[in-house]
């Protein structure tokens, strides 16, 4: 049911939040899609056009449309995607290069945001939705929730690597460390090693071992919290059942 107004705001209880990012909330769209529907006119709050992404807006109390129809809360959808290699996590690629969401073309979902990021060379779990709540509770770093990756290197680790590699290194100062490296397999020149890290910077584990020289062949992920990417094929995406959501939600932010 779409949203109406009720009564004026009164001086102790303003507007919390832009109407770009009310829009966003509401899983309409990102919020950067809000801010240019918002300064290109499209989008009117209690009948009068907004052009300013910032303007504060209560989507309880006042009613807001999107090209002139009123925008209700939409059904939260939850899904995890196997990203192949090559694909960029981007709505648009400046260079038309092939994005998750040409893996979602024709797929019926309403409009998904990736749940952090895989780096177009990486590969495996990748979970999209229209909850920005429960997204922000799985990326921001003070929670702490571990992120899995197996990761084929171009040589053949030693112990003191591995030591390293868990006491981290800083890099354009931030210190990347993983919480646990553990050898899986080796050959005669290349090995797999499988990272846990409870915090995810820009190509965290890439810049780790650039720092000590190791060349990565391959890094896919495997499991975020307790969601493991199991056997979906690559380029495929399934919908999670209320209880891999509930799993992966943060206290406080359901």
């Amino acid at each position: 049911m779409p949203y109406r107004p009720t009564r004026p705001h009164s001086a102790s209880q303003p507007p919390r939040h832009g109407i770009a990012r009310v829009i966003s909330k509401l899983g309409v769209c990102s919020r950067s899609q809000a801010e240019q529907a918002v300064r290109e006119g499209r989008v009117s709050v209690d009948g009068r056009v907004v052009r300013n992404p910032e303007q504060r807006a209560d989507p309880q109390r006042q009613r807001i449309q999107l090209d002139g129809k009123a925008i209700a809360q939409t059904q939260r959808v939850y899904i995890a995607l196997n990203k192949p290699r090559g694909i960029v996590v981007s709505a648009n690629d400046e260079r038309g290069r092939d994005t998750v969401y040409d893996l979602l073309r024709d797929s019926g979902l309403p409009w998904l945001g990736p749940v952090g990021r895989l780096d177009r060379a990486s590969e495996g779990l990748l979970l999209l939705t229209n909850d920005s709540m429960w997204a922000a509770g799985l990326t921001e770093p003070r929670h702490h929730i571990d992120k899995i990756y197996h990761v084929q290197i171009d040589t053949l680790p030693t112990p003191e690597l591995m030591a390293r590699l868990t006491e981290g290194v800083v890099d354009q100062g931030e210190h990347l460390a993983a919480r646990q490296v553990q050898l899986l397999r080796s050959g005669e020149k290349h090995a797999w090693l499988e990272f846990t890290l409870d915090e995810g910077r820009n190509r965290h584990i890439r810049r780790m071992l650039e720092a000590h020289r190791v060349g990565v062949l391959r890094l896919i992920r495997v499991a975020i919290g307790s969601l493991a990417l199991g056997e979906l094929p690559k380029g495929r995406w399934r919908q999670l059942d209320p209880s891999e959501v509930a799993a992966l939600s943060v206290p406080g932010r359901r």
